[in-house]
Order: structure tokens, then C-alpha cells, then sequence
């Protein structure tokens, strides 16, 4: 988990999930959100994928990038069970 914190520290890559949390694209669709070389996206994609936040899956000639879901619900349990996120209290009576 502490791969995935480490990669959520990087706004370019917080970025990236959240056009990525809009649909799968590639890494060249991905690139045209950004001002910096392919090389620089796909370092960080990288990363990414390292942290298993994303997973990729070649379509012909292309690579598309996807969110990894399961890794943040991961992540939403652990805040829950530290206590850092509280549940939804709409339910309780006041």
C-alpha cells in the first residue's frame, strides 16, 4: 500500500487517474493532457502500474490504461478502519 501512497503524491499522476476514472485510454490520449515528452507520460504511468492503481491491456497495436479499482477499495478500507474516514451517520437519530 505504501507504493500507492508514494505515487498519489505526484499531482501529474493524480491526474492521470482521475482522466483515466473517465474511461480507458491510451497512452498517446493520455499524453495530450499534458505539456511534457511521452517518455515523461509513460515514466509516470509506470509508476502507476507499478503501484498497481492502473492496469494496461494491449488492443492491437495499443496499450489502453485503465484504473484499478480493487486497489481503492483497498485503500477506502484502510482509511475506514484507522478511523480517518467516518461512515455515513444520515441513518443514526439525532
Amino acid at each position: 500500500m505504501g507504493d500507492a501512497f508514494k505515487a498519489l503524491a505526484d499531482p501529474t499522476r493524480r491526474r492521470i487517474l482521475e482522466l483515466l476514472a473517465q474511461g480507458n485510454l491510451t497512452a498517446g490520449e493520455i499524453a495530450a493532457h499534458f505539456d511534457m515528452t511521452k517518455p515523461s507520460v509513460s515514466h509516470h504511468l509506470n509508476i502507476l502500474r507499478s503501484a498497481a492503481l492502473i492496469t494496461d491491456e494491449r488492443r492491437g497495436q495499443n496499450i489502453v490504461y485503465s484504473v484499478n479499482l480493487t486497489v481503492f477499495q483497498e485503500l477506502m478500507k484502510w482509511f475506514y478502519d484507522c478511523g480517518l474516514v467516518k461512515g455515513d451517520d444520515s441513518n443514526e437519530k439525532e
